[in-house]
């Protein structure tokens, strides 16, 4: 594979994980919730769900999803309930002082699940990378060995976006003191992934 060909999936990369999605709300919320203990936990959970998509993809599941209205209404609802079933619990959280420990949701394994499942669960993530993918392999070289680059690049771009987010919440965490605002922004957060799994819910595969 030729610099040519890397640089612009690269590019394309880059742009495409820094636009603000489900994922990106689900790790900022544990960010302000939690602080940077967990930011390599939900890290690892969008890594290890953005790997399922895309090798995926690649075997061939996006287009089955693209062909089965039922196979695809089937994921999409689930990833839509699993959305709003995490919106609603964020709203629903219960607002601690700053300086009390938070000690909810302290399960590191859960927590990777839960990032895991709403990067995983996201039927127009997989149809996304068959189209997207394709359109930077050179036809004249073997595919496999850039289709492992490529995979290999986006998830490393994804994985330190989602720690660059984590990041960055758990610091605006610290001013954060009364709760009053705390409140505000769970509620903001939560109701941004309800609205994210009501959008994922109504989205037509007609617009794929």
């Amino acid at each position: 594979m030729t610099l040519a060909h890397w640089l612009p999936f690269a590019i394309a990369s880059a742009i495409l994980v820094a636009i603000p999605g489900p994922t990106v709300l689900l790790v900022v919320s544990y960010a302000l919730g939690h602080g940077r203990r967990y930011a390599l936990a939900t890290t690892a959970g969008v890594a290890l769900g953005d790997f399922t998509a895309m090798t995926a993809s690649m075997l061939g599941l996006g287009v089955i999803l693209a062909a089965s209205a039922t196979l695809f209404a089937a994921l999409k609802w689930v990833g839509a309930a699993y959305l709003i079933y995490l919106g609603i619990k964020l709203w629903r959280a219960p607002v601690q002082a700053a300086e009390t420990p938070d000690t909810s949701e302290t399960r590191t394994s859960r927590i990777v699940a839960h990032a895991y499942a709403v990067t995983a669960l996201n039927p127009k993530s997989i149809i996304f990378f068959v189209a997207f993918v394709p359109q930077f392999i050179d036809p004249h070289a073997r595919a496999l060995p850039q289709i492992v680059v490529f995979e290999t690049t986006f998830i490393v771009f994804a994985a330190l976006n989602a720690f660059a987010y984590a990041m960055l919440a758990a610091a605006a965490r610290k001013a954060v003191r009364n709760a009053r605002v705390q409140r505000i922004v769970n509620r903001t957060g939560g109701s941004l992934l309800i609205g994210a799994g009501l959008f994922a819910a109504a989205w037509k595969k007609s617009a794929a």
